[in-house]
């Protein structure tokens, strides 16, 4: 998959929780093809797809940033990128690798695609379109603790006019 859809997936399933890591789950999100280079400048010979490619790499990333040790979501928001990133990369003919001793390839729906296809930009739009239904919806429902309304807390008396007029342009 492209670095744009790769990216558009990982800021759409971020913006869900956090809107303010969207830049980090990008970063995150290019992480597996960009460490290659890394490593190959270091003197690694590193093939495409295979040790920054773990599944199970970046699913302990995640766990370990959720819950032993991190500042503000951003390991986890750059450990849920790189996972994005390997979970679409497995929807593509040649899989990802499961882990470091696996010897098989994970694929999700089969492996049916080829980078670059159409059907590469539908997949990564309607994840955007699906994650933005649920943002309307939770929005909607009165619970979205990045995107303040307000305009409602003024009318409602909970702030007075001075905040509103400094705060109404702001979106986070």
């Amino acid at each position: 998959m492209r670095w744009f859809n790769h990216c558009i997936v990982a800021g759409a399933t971020t913006a869900l929780i956090n809107p303010i890591l969207v830049p980090v789950a990008c970063l995150g999100s290019t992480a597996p093809d960009w460490l290659e280079w890394v490593l190959q400048s270091m003197g690694n010979k590193v093939k495409h797809r295979t040790v920054t490619h773990y599944v199970s790499t970046w699913f302990v990333g995640i766990l370990f940033g959720a819950f032993i040790w991190d500042f503000s979501g951003i390991i986890t928001a750059f450990c849920w990128g790189g996972f994005t990133h390997v979970m679409v990369d497995a929807m593509t003919v040649s899989g990802v690798p499961f882990g470091p001793y696996s010897d098989r390839r994970f694929h999700l729906f089969g492996g049916r695609f080829r980078t670059g296809d159409p059907v590469e930009y539908a997949i990564s739009f309607g994840i955007v379109a699906i994650c933005a239904v649920l943002i309307q919806f939770t929005y909607a429902a009165g619970w979205y603790p990045f995107f303040y309304d307000w305009g409602g807390m003024y009318s409602e008396g909970v702030i007075d006019a001075h905040e509103w007029r400094v705060n109404r342009f702001r979106l986070f």
